[in-house]
């Protein structure tokens, strides 16, 4: 029988997202390993979840980062690079075979990339839009707002590889979801409509994920 794929799990909020991933994993409906969930924001609920799971959690704040660094772009762009090599060093620590980010809102450099690149870690996002659509933060609500002016019908979430720029790595899911005239005005009410959408998409797109690991796995052993 195949041992379970390590996952690793990047937050930053609630943790909704993360919750269907335990929920799936505790009914014994997805085979992985949660070996850690790791935030940057320490009040991110999505911690308290995975302690409730039994799963290691870690906190990593850029901000003492950057107080190491002038307030300059140079400063910054330093103290982000320092950030995401530590941020590799730690999740490299668990050994995991993919990284899932969920709602995890910091972009990933190089420094972060190449090495898990390096070490064979596949990376993948949720992204709340079409592929070319909305990239980066706020995407509901401004596809929201594209919709309320009559220059799109639909929207939808997305699971893409991550490459070094925002949101444009390879869609290895999309689910479209159409605007409904009469339900759909309500931001708050037409977010909930994604947020649900977005729990089988995560599912759905861990799945694919793992199939593609196996797959290359079998290659390797294949050609060893």
């Amino acid at each position: 029988m195949d041992s379970p794929i390590r996952l690793t799990v990047l937050i930053s909020g609630n943790g909704t997202n993360l919750q269907a991933v335990i929920d799936k994993v505790s009914a014994g409906q997805l085979p992985v390993n949660i070996v850690r969930v790791l935030s940057n924001r320490k009040d991110a609920f999505g911690l308290e979840r995975a302690k409730r799971a039994g799963i290691p959690t870690t906190y990593h704040n850029l901000v003492k980062y950057k107080k190491k660094h002038p307030a300059t772009p140079e400063g910054v762009q330093a103290a982000r690079e320092e950030y995401d090599a530590e941020l590799a060093r730690l999740v490299l620590q668990d050994s995991p075979d993919l990284v899932a980010c969920l709602g995890f809102m910091h972009v990933l450099s190089m420094k972060f990339l190449q090495p898990l690149e390096d070490a064979h870690v596949k990376i993948i996002n949720l992204h709340p839009a079409l592929p070319g659509a909305f990239n980066g933060a706020n995407a509901i609500e401004r596809a929201h707002t594209a919709w309320r002016e009559g220059k799109i019908d639909k929207t939808g979430v997305m699971i893409h590889h991550v490459i070094s720029e925002v949101d444009m790595g390879k869609p290895i899911l999309v689910k479209e979801i159409p605007f409904v005239k009469g339900v759909d005005e309500d931001l708050n009410v037409f977010e909930q409509k994604v947020h649900e959408v977005e729990w089988g998409t995560v599912i759905e797109g861990i799945e694919i994920a793992i199939r593609e690991i196996k797959e290359e796995k079998g290659k390797h052993s294949g050609a060893a």
